[in-house]
C-alpha cells in the first residue's frame, strides 16, 4: 500500500478547506481554491481536498470506475475511513469524471421533502470552470444574479436546467478543476443566458 500525501498542515489546511467549501456552497458560482496542491491521481487537487475534508466513517462514498483506483481507495480508507459503496444510490458523496451520464445522476439519492438530508453531494471533475455555456444563477447566496460559464457535461447541464426533483429534494453539485471549486447547490436556479 502506498500512502499518498494528505494536507501539508492537516488541522489548519482541513479547517481552511472546510471554510472555502462552505463559501462555495453559500455563494453559488463563486470560484474558490482548495489547499491540496497535488491531488491523488486521477483525482484533481480540489476533489482530493473535498474528500479529505468532508468524507468520514459515516459518509458512504461512490467513486466512478475511471477514478476508482486501488491507490485512491486505500488512501481514502486510511485518511478518512469513508466506506466505499458499489452503487451511487447508496452514497452520501459521489465522485464522477466529466463523462458523467444522466443515468448516473438519476441514480444518486435526492432525499425527500421530509428528509432532504438523505440526498447525495455530487462531485464532478470538469475540464474547465470557464468558457462553457453562459449560465445565469439566482437564489440564496446571490444578491441579484451571477453569470458563470463552467464547461459542464450535457447531463449535468440538463439536470440543472430541469431539476427533476422538487425542492427541497435534489442533489448539490461540487464542480472541480485543478485546485478550483465551484458549487451549484439545489437551492440555486439555473438558466442559460
Amino acid at each position: 500500500m502506498t500512502i499518498l500525501s494528505h494536507f501539508d498542515h492537516p488541522v489548519d489546511d482541513a479547517q481552511h478547506a472546510f471554510r472555502r467549501i462552505l463559501k462555495a456552497l453559500s455563494e453559488p458560482g463563486v470560484l474558490v481554491s482548495l489547499p491540496h496542491s497535488m491531488g491523488w491521481q486521477p483525482l484533481t487537487p480540489a476533489a482530493t481536498s473535498i474528500l479529505l475534508t468532508l468524507a468520514d466513517q459515516e459518509t458512504p462514498l461512490y467513486l466512478e470506475a475511471p477514478l476508482n483506483s486501488d491507490s485512491v481507495q486505500q488512501n481514502l480508507r486510511f485518511h478518512t475511513g469513508a466506506p466505499l459503496v458499489a452503487s451511487s444510490s447508496d452514497s452520501s458523496f459521489a465522485l464522477f469524471s466529466n463523462a458523467i451520464t444522466e443515468k448516473q445522476i438519476a441514480n444518486c439519492p435526492v432525499g425527500s421533502e421530509l428528509s432532504p438530508e438523505h440526498s447525495a453531494t455530487v462531485i464532478v471533475q470538469v475540464d474547465s470552470l470557464h468558457q462553457g455555456v453562459p449560465l445565469r444563477l439566482h437564489g440564496p447566496g446571490i444578491e441579484h444574479r451571477r453569470t458563470v460559464a463552467p464547461q459542464l457535461p450535457t447531463s449535468v447541464l440538463n439536470y440543472l436546467l430541469n431539476r427533476p426533483a422538487a425542492f427541497p429534494a435534489g442533489v448539490d453539485f461540487l464542480l472541480t478543476c485543478g485546485e478550483n471549486l465551484m458549487a451549484i447547490p439545489r437551492t440555486t436556479y439555473v438558466e442559460v443566458c
